[in-house]
């Protein structure tokens, strides 16, 4: 087993605190100490080009592509990602079989003002970089305008200060990790908005030739996230989702029974596609390869280009 291990991050504030909950919980379960486990902040271009949609610049692995090269050259023996930011195909040679104990997986809304959403006045512009956000809020509130904001949590909170926006959408998780829950003026039930597959869940990759991490990783490994993650991103396979498609996934575990439901979007947002089924929870994979097929047909590939 090697003496150290190097973890790669993007090098936000809340990526960083994810791999530090990573590093934490390897020290817990493993005879690694701190000095042992070092940080390394990676730049990916998902962090630079903040002017633009994702999807019209390479999609979710701008945000992974750079962190994930550094595996492959060795150059880090893990990478740590917020899951619901990678790609649904898994990159040649490498592994994501890995996840922390999910948290919340809402959507919270943040209002300038401190209103309640349902109060905002008609045509308020909503910051938002997600198609699927944006086809669900309008689906809540129809008379809102959706403008396009990026930046990491606290560049969006700024942007929203100043009045470039009169409310904007992100992640209960994100928003929970950086202590900003007092901002918060709403959060979305999961039957009023359906959050992005793997949302809440922190993911960690390695080679899928490193024994060594692989087996360590086994021992930080939350089985139950684990179960929905790979239910949850089998919908996204199937349907060979991108940045482009609007798709929302949530899964829930009730003892040995496992529900997953998805809403899938047509590129215009006119049209949407909901699926819920339930099975036994060793056929998590399994359910949500079924469920994937299933929006794939009811949309006739209307979601693509």
């Amino acid at each position: 087993m090697k003496k150290k291990i190097t973890i790669g991050s993007r090098g936000s504030k809340l990526a960083l605190l994810y791999a530090q909950k990573v590093k934490q919980k390897i020290i817990e379960a493993t005879n690694f100490t701190g000095q042992d486990i070092n940080i390394e902040k990676i730049s990916t271009k998902g962090d630079e080009i903040l002017d633009t949609r994702l999807s019209d610049v390479g999609g979710k692995g701008l945000f992974s592509s750079s962190i994930e090269q550094e595996l492959q050259k060795n150059n880090i023996d893990i990478a740590v990602h917020a899951l619901k930011d990678m790609p649904a195909i898994e990159t040649n040679g490498l592994l994501t079989d890995t996840f922390l104990e999910r948290t919340d997986a809402r959507e919270i809304a943040i209002v300038n003002g401190n209103k309640k959403f349902k109060d905002l006045k008609q045509n308020a512009v909503i910051g938002t970089s997600s198609y699927r956000r944006q086809f669900q809020i309008k689906k809540i509130k129809p008379d809102v305008n959706c403008k396009l904001i990026r930046g990491n949590v606290d560049t969006r909170i700024k942007k929203l200060a100043d009045g470039e926006y009169d409310a904007i959408i992100l992640s209960y998780a994100g928003v929970k990790y950086l202590k900003l829950e007092d901002k918060i003026s709403d959060i979305f039930s999961i039957e009023e908005i359906i959050p992005s597959a793997g949302q809440g869940i922190i993911a960690i990759q390695c080679r899928e030739n490193d024994k060594d991490m692989i087996s360590m990783l086994k021992k930080i490994n939350h089985k139950e996230t684990y179960q929905r993650a790979h239910a949850e991103r089998n919908i996204l396979k199937i349907l060979e989702g991108d940045c482009e498609t609007a798709v929302g996934i949530h899964s829930k575990i009730d003892e040995n029974k496992i529900t997953v439901e998805a809403e899938l979007f047509s590129l215009d947002g006119s049209q949407r596609f909901y699926e819920k089924k339930s099975d036994k929870l060793e056929n998590f994979r399994e359910l949500g390869n079924e469920i994937g097929q299933i929006l794939k047909t009811k949309s006739n590939n209307s979601y693509k280009r």
